[in-house]
């Protein structure tokens, strides 16, 4: 069995003192896979520093994130394309519009997130797609973008069934994660009605820790309880959900 965690912030500081075990302990609990969304020009020497130590594991995206939107932010994107001129990438990520920290922003996060399309547009790479508070802003965007280019997934989704299925019109997968196993979370109550096939598993780790750690540093073997979950709401074996949901992770990712 081999599951994938299509979305792990792995450089994040707070995994500083025990980044390689907690690694490793995911690596032997079947988590193989960690794919690496940048957030911006700061990341990207500690993503190359993940990647050359665990490179058999570790998959890097390249991207400006929005909440990282700021008054430089074609400077900044000018980064992005010289590294995805550099070298190779699994996805253009994450980038998307979030309104909950700051709406003044909305602008250029729009810019940035249309010109980012055309990069992975370019490239004939997946975008991963950060929304928060934002669902009509992103579809607005990729109702323009839409066309056989256009794929990849829509990351830590969290929205209603409708706009699930709206997200799976302009060719996304689903980035399921820790938000499943909340009580309040929502997407329990519909995510079987999806097709497990639009699927994939994330973690968002260091952040939305799964029940039971719900509110503690979010880990990648965590992965495990959000497959867990999902098998008993779609009322199947965990490894047939780690078997569909990597065979999907594969497929968006070109691995």
């Amino acid at each position: 069995m081999i599951i994938t965690d299509t979305h792990t912030h792995l450089y994040s500081d707070s995994f500083d003192g025990e980044r390689r075990e907690v690694i490793q302990d995911a690596i032997n609990n079947n988590v193989k896979r960690f794919f690496i969304p940048a957030i911006d020009s700061e990341t990207t020497q500690s993503m190359y520093d993940l990647e050359n130590e665990f490179p058999d594991h570790i998959f890097l995206m390249m991207g400006l994130h929005p909440t990282h939107v700021k008054e430089n932010f074609e400077e900044e994107l000018k980064h992005v394309e010289a590294e995805l001129d550099k070298r190779k990438f699994y996805a253009v990520g994450e980038i998307g519009i979030d309104l909950y920290w700051d709406k003044s922003t909305l602008g250029i996060q729009q810019q940035a997130f249309r010109k980012q399309i055309q990069f992975a547009k370019d490239r004939n790479l997946p975008i991963v797609i950060h929304c928060r508070e934002a669902f009509e802003e992103i579809f607005e965007v990729l109702e323009e973008e839409k066309d056989d280019k256009l794929f990849g997934v829509f990351h830590c989704f969290t929205g209603t069934h409708e706009q699930a299925l709206k997200a799976l019109s302009y060719n996304m997968k689903l980035g399921i994660g820790g938000v499943v196993t909340f009580k309040n979370g929502g997407i329990d109550k519909f995510i079987s009605e999806i097709p497990l096939e639009e699927i994939v598993l994330e973690t968002d780790s260091p952040y939305l820790a799964p029940k039971p750690y719900r509110g503690k540093r979010n880990n990648p073997v965590y992965i495990l309880k959000v497959a867990e979950k999902l098998a008993e709401l779609y009322n199947l074996p965990l490894e047939k959900v780690a078997e569909v949901t990597t065979k999907n992770s594969k497929e968006v990712f070109g691995i």
